[in-house]
């Protein structure tokens, strides 16, 4: 037995709820901008993804008209810094209602660190950054998806595995859930993709 629901059942702001309890788990965008007027601005953003892999181009989206969505139609640069476990309650922080001219870096403690590429700093303290510069927005009803062309990554040495990629148990990323539920990386399991052939061969 199933509960059968349309957007029209449910209010905008519950079927908002739903998907995002069923979407799940979410990897989040701790994306900095910079303002038109020097303002270095910080904030999750947990609709985000890989959008393209040559060129490099990965996506998030604004829910709503942000901080974030009016520096980057400003300046068309972004950075979008990995969110993990022991910066939890920071990522949580700079997602609070700060106004425009108070910088998410220095309300909640994070130490900035200057980006090769583009002019929104880093945030230091994260193992992993990847710098971006605007490569087109999508409107979509209330939201608008942004996307950025990653021109310059930047690791962590420590987080590298010996095949020279981030490894999972290094990075400790954070994710979303539904509510305001939150997940750390559980058990990984490695599997490798298969043929078609090895699959019916059982």
């Amino acid at each position: 037995m199933r509960t059968d629901l349309t957007p029209g059942d449910l209010s905008g702001r519950r079927f908002y709820q739903l998907l995002t309890s069923v979407v799940v788990p979410r990897p989040i965008a701790w994306v900095a901008t910079t303002s038109a007027h020097g303002v270095d601005n910080l904030a999750p953003h947990s609709f985000f993804t890989i959008a393209c892999a040559n060129p490099p181009i990965v996506q998030f989206t604004s829910v709503g008209r942000k901080d974030t969505l009016s520096n980057v139609e400003a300046t068309r640069e972004f950075v979008v810094n990995l969110t993990t476990e022991a910066l939890w309650a920071e990522v949580n922080a700079t997602g609070a209602d700060f106004p425009p001219d108070v910088s998410e870096f220095d309300a909640v403690g994070l130490e900035r660190e200057a980006s090769a590429r583009v002019r929104p700093p880093r945030v230091a303290g994260s193992p992993v950054a990847l710098e971006c510069r605007l490569h087109s927005t999508l409107p979509l009803g209330d939201s608008t998806v942004v996307f950025g062309e990653v021109v310059h990554a930047a690791v962590d040495t420590a987080a590298m595995d010996g095949d020279d990629l981030p490894g999972i148990g290094r990075l400790r990323p954070l994710s979303r859930l539904g509510r305001n539920e939150w997940a750390t990386v559980g058990e990984v399991t490695p599997l490798d993709r298969i043929s078609h052939t090895e699959w019916l061969r059982g």
